[in-house]
């Protein structure tokens, strides 16, 4: 089993988390990917132990994760932050629910104080009920970045993942749509040590599009066949709606473009969606 750490300037607290790891079980293959840390990051974790692997610029949370999954040897992967936030006493919680059959066990923040501003728990909050509508299933915690995953079926997925910090929600999203197994463990986070990485300004618009990328990801048409509706709907409203006012059934340019609209939005969401069964047509990796 191999734990992975990405890290960047972290220096206050990634002596303290892996000295934490080792005392639960030293036989862990701890990796530290120090994504351009500038403040001696690396030069800690190597010292407390863990196998340090330096990126020579900040490349993003999901490229370090990437970088570290390649690099880890382990069959079993489990991803945690190195702010503080994670206890890692809930690593062996991860993996007896792991043992129970799953591919991928989140480690799930409930309630608000398990979140770093009341705007954070809103928008996750909205995220979970989103993605629970898209697959059918309870998502307890789509953007948690501690969880434990089978390291062959997430490498298959590689390819999807992106270098920002919306690789859970990707990755999640790719398991259920693989048809892999998912659960999530309730776990308690402590409040973040340092400064964070996150901007609700700057990062704002790209949260939003994560709502955009789970429905790309697990099926485009049941996103886009709605609104198909809605706009051809509102077309036959027009229509019956200017013949009662005006005493005329001639078909109107309005009527015309909302109706075209709703046939479009229904064709290009039929279209993502076969475009996205190709995506997944041969990422299933069967166990040995």
């Amino acid at each position: 089993m191999s734990i992975v750490i990405p890290a960047k300037n972290e220096v206050s607290t990634i002596q303290d988390l892996l000295v934490a790891c080792q005392s639960y079980d030293s036989d862990y293959e701890l990796i530290v990917v120090d994504d351009g840390s500038t403040d001696g990051t690396g030069e800690i974790a190597a010292a407390a132990g863990a196998r340090v692997i330096t990126q020579p610029y900040s490349k993003g949370n999901g490229a370090a994760i990437k970088r570290g999954a390649l690099a880890a040897t382990g069959d079993v992967l489990v991803f945690m932050d190195a702010d503080g936030q994670h206890d890692p006493a809930d690593v062996e919680r991860l993996l007896y629910k792991y043992d129970e059959g799953y591919d991928l066990v989140v480690g799930a923040r409930s309630g608000l104080g398990s979140q770093a501003s009341v705007a954070r728990w809103g928008a996750n909050s909205f995220y979970n009920s989103f993605a629970s509508w898209m697959v059918g299933q309870p998502i307890d915690d789509l953007t948690s970045g501690f969880r434990a995953v089978n390291r062959r079926k997430f490498l298959s997925f590689l390819y999807l993942l992106p270098n920002g910090f919306s690789y859970p929600t990707t990755s999640t999203m790719a398991f259920y749509r693989a048809g892999y197994s998912v659960a999530f463990l309730p776990i308690k986070v402590a409040k973040r040590q340092g400064s964070g990485h996150i901007s609700l300004l700057r990062d704002g618009l790209r949260f939003l599009l994560i709502i955009f990328k789970v429905g790309t990801l697990y099926s485009p048409l049941k996103v886009y066949f709605p609104f198909s509706v809605i706009a051809a709907g509102l077309g036959v409203f027009n229509y019956f709606a200017t013949a009662i006012t005006s005493d005329s059934w001639r078909f109107t340019n309005m009527s015309a473009l909302l109706v075209s609209s709703g046939v479009i939005i229904f064709l290009l969401g039929l279209l993502s969606e076969q475009l996205t069964n190709l995506q997944y047509k041969d990422v299933r990796v069967d166990d040995d």
